[in-house]
């Protein structure tokens, strides 16, 4: 029910947006904000700093062979990849409320992708990954038409094609496996209102759902899935079609091979103690070692002295005077 709803609102936002980008207003003030744009073959490139416009060309050029291999399909349209220096561009550029946490945004109806600058911000994502990753969400929606794929299937396409898992997406399974902290697939539909450790979670579980999806059944599952949501599939219907089991079957063996996969050795491994605890046995067994040595080399200078033929025997330089207090019939 709650998909369907969701996929009734997609449908009034599309047409809402379209129907704004078509007024007057809104494309004279869209034509003088955004700076001239610098034309290649598969995007559109926009920002202040022209320097990554080529890297840009790369990583779509990677991008979309990757996304050929899974879907066998790409953009049929040339995009607007926004790079943006500015806090206040990149809020009128997604037009709406987004996390504090967000670093990049795509807007498949605008046929946009935007991505802050990493030369003014902070960002926890290479430029590299977050331009695949909401590259992957515009050719997904090409692929779905008007209707939607669940959220966890989107991110975890996303940050597949990106290739976005690292040590901290590990350490925060763990984490949440160990400390009943995982997150429901259905629930990722909401992980825009989550808090950024909350949301960490949920994209690492939205990966490795899709890549559980792969390696159980087959990379033709990716297909099926998505074929089942552009008709209009629901959610489970499309976990059927891809997979012969239930959602609730699905997310059960998911939740199994989570928890196989992420739990207290696995925290402890991923954790800087592990490295902390290392490093002090090092310098534990490195003072041992020491000591022992030590020990032996006391020991073979007493066994030394023990068998040493070095004695004295009085003065070299004049060897017939001995100091004999026992003999002093010599005096």
């Amino acid at each position: 029910m709650i998909f369907r709803y969701l996929q009734i609102v997609k449908l009034l936002t599309v047409t809402v947006v379209a129907l704004t980008l078509l007024s007057p207003a809104s494309n004279e003030t869209l034509a003088n904000s955004r700076p001239e744009p610098i034309y290649r073959d598969h995007f559109a490139y926009y920002s202040d700093n022209a320097s990554y416009v080529d890297r840009v060309e790369r990583v779509i050029g990677r991008t979309r062979e990757r996304l050929l291999n899974l879907l066998r399909d790409s953009l049929d349209y040339r995009p607007s990849v926004y790079i943006v220096s500015d806090q206040s561009r990149f809020n009128d550029l997604i037009g709406g409320k987004f996390p504090d946490w967000g670093a990049a945004a795509a807007f498949p109806e605008r046929r946009l992708v935007a991505v802050k600058s990493p030369a003014e911000f902070n960002l926890n994502r290479s430029l590299d990954e977050l331009l695949a990753h909401e590259y992957a969400h515009l050719v997904l929606a090409r692929n779905t038409g008007l209707f939607s794929a669940p959220r966890w299937f989107d991110e975890g396409l996303a940050m597949l094609v990106s290739m976005e898992w690292s040590w901290s997406d590990n350490l925060a399974m763990s984490k949440a496996a160990v400390f009943g902290q995982l997150v429901d697939l259905s629930d990722i539909e909401k992980v825009n209102r989550f808090s950024e450790g909350k949301a960490h979670v949920a994209y690492a579980e939205a990966y490795l759902a899709v890549t559980f999806l792969i390696d159980t059944y087959d990379r033709e599952a990716i297909g099926r899935f998505v074929e089942t949501v552009a008709r209009g599939g629901s959610a489970e219907e499309a976990i059927w079609a891809a997979t012969g089991a239930t959602g609730q079957e699905f997310e059960q063996d998911f939740r199994l091979h989570l928890n196989r996969r992420f739990n207290i050795i696995s925290l402890f491994m991923d954790t800087i103690f592990f490295w902390l605890g290392l490093s002090v046995l090092v310098v534990i067994g490195g003072w041992l070692r020491f000591r022992k040595r030590r020990r032996y080399y006391r020991q073979w200078q007493e066994d030394e002295k023990l068998e040493s033929t070095d004695f004295e025997y009085g003065d070299p330089e004049q060897p017939e005077h001995i100091d004999d207090d026992d003999e002093p019939w010599r005096a």
